[in-house]
C-alpha cells in the first residue's frame, strides 16, 4: 500500500484500526490474540515493535465510556432508588461490557495512528535506531532463530 494522502489518513486509520488490520497493507490482522499484537504482519511483514499504545486503550475506554455510564448509574439510583440487585444486573454488566469490549478497537486505532503518523516519543530516534541495528546484527549472527 502506498502512503495515504493527507485527506485519507484519518479514514485509513479508522478503517484499519477499528478492523484490527495491518496499518501498512490493510490485509492481515495486527492481533495475535484479543489484545496481543502479532510480532509482524503475515501479509507485508510490517514489524509491530514501533507500536506502544501502553495504557491508551484503557484510558480512552474509561474516559469515553465509563465516565458517561457513571452518570447513567447515578441517575438510575437518584431517579428510581432501585434495590442493590438491580445495579448488579444492569449497572455492573453495562460498565464491564462497555469498558472491555471496545479495547481491541481502540488499541487498533492507536497502533494504526502511530504508524500512519510515524509517531514516537520525542528524542528516541537514536535509541530506536541502535535497538533495531542490534536486532538485525543478532538475527544475522543467528540465522536459525
Amino acid at each position: 500500500m502506498q502512503e495515504p494522502a493527507e485527506g485519507e489518513k484519518l479514514r485509513w486509520i479508522i478503517w484499519t484500526g477499528w478492523h484490527g488490520l495491518c496499518p501498512r497493507c490493510g490485509r492481515a490482522s495486527m492481533f495475535r490474540k484479543w489484545l496481543k499484537l502479532a510480532d509482524h504482519c503475515p501479509a507485508c511483514g510490517l514489524n509491530y515493535q514501533f507500536a506502544s499504545p501502553d495504557d491508551g486503550p484503557a484510558f480512552f475506554s474509561l474516559c469515553i465510556i465509563a465516565f458517561p455510564l457513571t452518570f447513567f448509574v447515578v441517575w438510575l439510583q437518584v431517579a428510581f432508588e432501585p434495590p442493590f440487585w438491580v445495579h448488579l444486573i444492569v449497572s455492573v454488566p453495562l460498565m464491564v461490557a462497555g469498558c472491555v469490549l471496545p479495547l481491541q478497537w481502540i488499541k487498533g486505532w492507536l497502533v494504526a495512528s502511530q504508524y500512519v503518523n510515524k509517531a514516537q516519543e520525542a528524542g528516541t530516534e537514536q535509541l530506536w535506531a541502535k535497538l533495531n541495528l542490534r536486532e538485525r546484527q543478532e538475527a544475522d549472527d543467528h540465522p536459525d532463530g
